[in-house]
């Protein structure tokens, strides 16, 4: 790619601006926020992550609208009420339309879609070539063999080099997640929560570069199943103690009816113990029982607002069973029509 040119100023490379970074984001930078307030509660984050919508698109996929018309589906999502779209980006995917794609260029083009659209954006960086979650964290096979002092650099220049290609498409996203469900590391084994100081370097690099480029947006951290508190508890403060810089507490959980409480007491407790504001940036459900996952969806939201929480995101529920087998989407591919699943975004 040619992007680095474009959108570096002549001679102004990643360690030229190293120092600035860190100094420049000032207390923002230290993650030194306060909780949600009055206000930011009342003007509650409800998303969805649609990164799959273009490789749908080009293999005729189409979605209508409750009564049955097509339409865009970003015109679709904002009359749920949907404002923000989470897309991810891998560093040297495949061509696999279901877990390839995703390359931070396509990201930038659908990130300018949804801002032309109307919609806040969400970047989020999964440091790998496909899939990285709770379960795996592998690094991109170009940075498999490095050194930690390698990684460190590649960090650096990868997210630095991201960041202005989302710049150049004009975009200046809302929040920017680093890393995907980390409760185990990054970048395993050189950035895994056993080596607790690489694993905060390697974020902390991504955490700068973010803020070299967009000074005022929010970072995120994200991590997974915050039904087991412990697990994200063991992340957080090995992150923290080792002077990780992070703005907002990401958590996914697709937690169902009477699940839900208890997850949204976690949620509040990982809030208060680290004084960052909580996000819930994926959610979903059994495509099959979609009005369970409305209530549940609904319950989140709800309790969520009641603590200061910032937001729900729905994890790809433009998805359907035919594309990759994906049955917790919120769209009945029979209709082309949303389920009653999207009804959880109204009146919450």
């Amino acid at each position: 790619m040619t992007e680095t040119e474009r959108t570096e100023p002549s001679g102004l490379r990643r360690r030229s601006v190293l120092l600035g970074a860190a100094a420049g984001a000032g207390a923002l930078a230290l993650g030194a926020g306060p909780l949600a307030t009055p206000a930011q509660a009342a003007s509650f984050v409800k998303g969805a992550d649609v990164s799959w919508l273009p490789q749908m698109e080009a293999q005729g996929y189409y979605w209508n609208n409750s009564a049955g018309v097509r339409q865009d589906l970003f015109t679709i999502l904002k009359g749920y009420g949907i404002t923000a779209i989470s897309l991810r980006t891998w560093v040297n995917p495949s061509s696999d339309p279901a877990n390839g794609h995703c390359s931070i260029e396509e990201t930038a083009q659908l990130a300018k879609r949804a801002k032309d659209a109307g919609m806040q954006v969400l970047i989020g960086f999964h440091f790998g070539d496909t899939w990285n979650s709770v379960g795996v964290q592998n690094p991109p096979a170009a940075w498999a063999s490095m050194t930690y002092s390698q990684m460190l650099d590649a960090m650096y220049d990868y997210v630095y080099h991201s960041c202005n290609i989302i710049k150049y498409y004009g975009v200046t996203p809302a929040w920017v997640k680093i890393g995907n469900e980390t409760n185990s590391g990054i970048c395993k084994p050189v950035g895994s929560i056993s080596r607790p100081a690489q694993m905060t370097g390697l974020l902390n690099a991504a955490y700068d570069m973010s803020k070299q480029v967009f000074p005022s947006t929010p970072v995120l951290v994200h991590l997974a199943q915050p039904q087991n508190l412990a697990g994200v508890q063991n992340f957080l403060n090995a992150y923290r103690d080792n002077g990780g810089r992070w703005d907002i507490t990401g958590l996914s959980s697709y937690a169902q009816g009477g699940n839900v409480p208890a997850v949204l007491a976690n949620m509040q407790t990982i809030q208060s113990g680290y004084g960052k504001p909580v996000m819930q940036v994926e959610y979903g459900g059994p495509v099959g029982k979609p009005t369970q996952v409305r209530d549940s969806l609904r319950a989140f939201v709800s309790g969520l607002q009641g603590f200061g929480g910032l937001g729900t995101f729905f994890w790809e529920p433009e998805g359907y069973p035919s594309f990759n087998n994906y049955n917790s989407s919120a769209w009945d591919e029979s209709t082309r029509r949303p389920t009653a699943a999207m009804d959880g975004f109204l009146n919450g």
